[in-house]
């Protein structure tokens, strides 16, 4: 086997109540000011000020920066970057899912490494020098893993697409899930991300790159995701703590081997239309599993199983279809949309242009056209 290589969060704290070691943290690691990045709307609903009433108590001293949407531009970058150094903060608390925790990601690279300063530099893997300002990252949604992966993706309005980076250098250095930080998340919400976590879990199952070491994340995220989801739709508590720590799992997966076309094709759907980033993955998952199966050897029997099927006596065949027709049930009986009304006709070719251009799809165990891609985009349709 050539040599392979795994990054994880240094620290991560799980669990209700693994809120209480953010400023414990912050002192060990002798932090003197934050800035503090979380979105507009987690600032309305009260769910920031469960940290910042912490920093408060314990006498952190922060600065709040909300100009972050849910798909992050270049200029939330710009802007971050900006109020990062008017703050003098020697650290960032990133509260919120994927969309802050990018952000922080993208404004913690630039600070440390001002050569690229351009946002568009980091495009794929970017070759920074040093790791960006420390990152404790405070998850509200049981989904992206951001907190634990080295990915993170920016919009680019100007030009109607997403990027990826891929940046080893990006880590949080503490991961703070704590299911009590995602009760407040809408029903909506709770089953797009864990959707998304499905997506990186599957994806990450089946991806080029797959080996021993991930498979026992994928495998396991997969179980708990399938046992989970639905209860968290429901704001079930032990719904929430299995998803919370399904969607992390996974991240310490799919994180280190990437990702498929799945993700290459929701990125893009998510940069023409602006359909949120999970409910993208999960309407193409039960049509990317179509496209790959013949790829993936006995690999759709392990998914189907960890989904609660008993494939004894199934033929490949059968045990294929199982998995594909086990996601699909999860993902209707948390309402999540089969089709989607937004993409046009006119739009077709650009899509699967950019798809096959994004950085996840060279993991995808199967080689796919133009043609076939613009095939799987109307299949939504």
């Amino acid at each position: 086997m050539s040599s392979k290589r795994f990054m994880l969060n240094e620290t991560s704290y799980h669990g209700h109540g693994a809120i209480e070691n953010i400023v414990p943290e912050i002192k060990a690691h002798g932090f003197k000011k934050a800035l503090v990045c979380s979105d507009p709307d987690l600032v309305k609903f009260g769910v920031t000020k469960k940290v910042t009433d912490l920093l408060d108590k314990g006498g952190v001293s922060y600065e709040l920066y909300t100009n972050i949407k849910p798909n992050p531009t270049i200029e939330n970058v710009t802007s971050g970057v900006k109020a990062c150094k008017e703050a003098k903060a020697d650290c960032i608390i990133a509260i919120g899912g994927g969309s802050s925790m990018d952000t922080a990601k993208a404004i913690g690279i630039i600070i440390t490494n001002p050569e690229f300063a351009d946002v568009r530099s980091l495009e794929g893997v970017a070759p920074t020098k040093k790791p960006c300002l420390p990152i404790i990252a405070v998850a509200t949604t049981a989904g992206t893993a951001a907190e634990v992966t080295i990915n993170y993706v920016i919009t680019d309005v100007e030009k109607k697409r997403k990027f990826v980076c891929v940046d080893a250098h990006d880590m949080p250095i503490v991961a703070i899930v704590d299911p009590d930080m995602m009760s407040s998340m809408p029903k909506g919400l709770t089953a797009s991300t864990g959707m998304d976590a499905l997506t990186h879990a599957i994806e990450g199952y089946i991806t080029r790159g797959a080996w021993e070491m991930s498979d026992m994340f994928h495998i396991k995220a997969i179980e708990l995701i399938g046992k989970n989801l639905r209860k968290a739709v429901q704001n079930d508590p032990d719904g929430r703590e299995g998803m919370a720590l399904g969607q992390y799992i996974a991240g310490m997966g799919f994180s280190n081997v990437g990702l498929g076309i799945d993700h290459a094709m929701a990125h893009t759907l998510s940069a023409y239309y602006d359909i949120p980033h999970g409910v993208a993955c999960a309407m193409l998952l039960p049509i990317s599993m179509e496209f790959n199966k013949e790829c993936t050897g006995t690999k759709y029997n392990d998914i189907a199983k960890a989904l609660g099927v008993d494939t004894t006596n199934m033929t490949q065949e059968e045990y294929r279809q199982a998995a594909i027709d086990a996601v699909k049930k999860l993902s209707v009986d948390v309402g999540i949309p089969t089709k989607c009304e937004k993409i046009l006709k006119e739009d077709l070719e650009s899509l699967a242009s950019d798809a096959l251009k994004d950085a996840c799809y060279p993991g995808n165990p199967k080689e796919a056209t133009k043609e076939e891609v613009i095939k799987l985009f109307e299949k939504l349709m």
